[in-house]
């Protein structure tokens, strides 16, 4: 089985959207929120059988792990009431997402955090989405300012709420940014590379991972700036006096293959151990384009590890055994299938 690690609802119904920007407006205005859409479940198999399922079937893939487009989060609009029926609307319609089409999506949460407000509405909407809907984690935006970077270190103990929860609840979470309000950082091009390499950093300095050993993060796009600095980083945990990485962050820490050239992701998989990789796609996502070097599109990732010089047995960890490891919930359902 070929699981895509890293899926997001990039192709939701046009009612959804349009409801987002109602509610804005509402907020902005101080007017009257409409209500949420009445949405077919025809409209949701639309956007879905022609995009995501149309392109996993061509490129091999089996399932996606399923979330809220992450670039439409943007914790930093409205207020923290805003964020929640955002969330929680966004959640509901992945939950649909899953049940029309249960053997090829399983869902991640989106959570409604603000800035400068507690983790209290995350912490119950991550259970109510687990619990409920039966999501197998969520996606945790370590900067909801969008860009201005005002929340604490994800060591800080801010951030505990969120994790003593993760930890109950046996999920991990993908540390992933949403769009940015920042000029000076494109949201796909420079903010999402930067959060992913700031957050692994945030770990190197602090010491999380003694107080919550079993918690477990997914740093997407290949890791941001970390395989390529890997060496770097060995001397910054040195120099802080920290334990050798493979300690003191890789038994928790995981990255993604959404990695967009072949050259890339042999370096992702030449520097970094590979039980600590999770095939993934963004698909569809950041880049949309055909990649004129090959004639394949850039998000195609499944023919990059096809195509590396790894063993059989490293490639099948990479498309689904370490899924299922990182992801508990998520085997126990396949199991429950018996695959």
């Amino acid at each position: 089985m070929i699981i895509d690690a890293h899926g997001h609802y990039t192709t939701a119904p046009e009612p959804h959207n349009s409801w987002r920007e109602s509610q804005l407006l509402a907020f902005s205005e101080k007017g009257i929120l409409p209500k949420y859409p009445n949405i077919s479940d025809d409209e949701i198999r639309e956007t879905i059988e022609q995009n995501q399922l149309k392109l996993l079937k061509e490129r091999g893939a089996d399932m996606t792990i399923f979330s809220p487009r992450a670039s439409a989060m943007a914790h930093h609009e409205g207020d923290s009431k805003v964020s929640l029926d955002w969330s929680r609307a966004c959640n509901d319609l992945i939950k649909r997402v899953v049940t029309l089409f249960p053997d090829t999506f399983m869902g991640v949460c989106q959570l409604p955090q603000f800035p400068g407000t507690d983790l209290d509405a995350s912490v119950r909407e991550l259970d109510r989405t687990v619990n409920e809907l039966g999501f197998i984690g969520c996606n945790l935006n370590p900067d909801p300012s969008g860009g201005n970077w005002t929340s604490p270190p994800l060591t800080d103990p801010y951030w505990f709420p969120i994790y003593e929860k993760m930890v109950e609840l046996d999920v991990p979470a993908m540390i992933h940014v949403s769009s940015s309000c920042n000029r000076n950082f494109h949201a796909t091009g420079a903010h999402y590379i930067n959060a992913d390499t700031t957050a692994f950093m945030q770990l190197i300095q602090g010491d999380l991972f003694s107080k919550f050993p079993d918690l477990r993060f997914i740093i997407p796009h290949g890791g941001g700036a970390v395989p390529y600095h890997w060496g770097r980083y060995r001397g910054l945990a040195d120099m802080l006096k920290k334990p050798l990485l493979t300690e003191h962050v890789m038994k928790n820490v995981y990255f993604d293959t959404c990695v967009y050239h072949q050259p890339g992701i042999d370096l992702l998989l030449d520097v970094i151990d590979n039980k600590n990789i999770l095939f993934g796609s963004e698909m569809v996502g950041a880049v949309r384009g055909i990649d004129p070097e090959t004639g394949h599109y850039f998000d195609d990732t499944k023919r990059y590890i096809d195509a590396a010089d790894i063993s059989d047995g490293e490639r099948a960890a990479i498309f689904e055994g370490n899924a299922r490891k990182v992801f508990p919930r998520l085997d126990q359902n396949l199991k429950a299938k018996g695959l």
